[in-house]
């Protein structure tokens, strides 16, 4: 299992599903895809960069997570960015993420572990309380509605909201 992941993470591939044993509970084999210290650690940077200015808070999200984040991206102070896999965000320039979003990048199911990446375009705008599926990117100067949930791509220019997140119109 361990392998399967590196070979993700070095990999362009925006999912991976790992087939969960049934020998044990989803407790133990989350320690099997990603070391406790490192999802500790993971989550003191991104707990610590709530009460840090913008800047600095991006600095310390691309340097001690892995993250790549572009110029001018507005993160609000309660953005919850998943400790297990951060480095699988990957946000463009000039991109606004609201109050309180989920990022995630894994999922843990009954048959299966699931890993993704997320990928937000450039100039997008998420939008108060929604969440981000792993596997899921968002195209350029899109707007994802509050309260959404995004569990599909969402194409460049277009507005989506609800549970699950649905084409509402399109941008000019």
């Amino acid at each position: 299992m361990k392998y399967k992941v590196k070979d993700f993470l070095k990999s362009k591939k925006m999912i991976l599903l790992l087939d969960h044993d049934g020998k044990h509970n989803v407790l133990y084999e989350w320690t099997q895809i990603r070391h406790p210290l490192k999802t500790l650690w993971n989550s003191v940077v991104i707990r610590t960069g709530k009460y840090f200015p913008l800047r600095t808070k991006v600095f310390f999200f691309r340097l001690f997570l892995g993250m790549k984040i572009g110029k001018n991206v507005g993160i609000s102070p309660e953005v919850e960015i998943d400790p297990f896999y951060p480095e699988l965000v990957s946000i463009d320039d000039n991109v606004v993420i609201g109050w309180k979003v989920n990022i995630l990048c894994h999922e843990f199911t009954d048959k299966h572990i699931r890993l993704g990446r997320v990928h937000l375009g450039k100039g997008c705008l998420i939008g108060a309380f929604a969440a981000i599926r792993s596997g899921v990117k968002i195209g350029k100067h899109a707007i994802v509605a509050m309260d959404s949930f995004v569990n599909k791509d969402i194409p460049p220019y277009e507005l989506w909201g609800g549970v699950p997140a649905k084409f509402i119109k399109k941008l000019k």
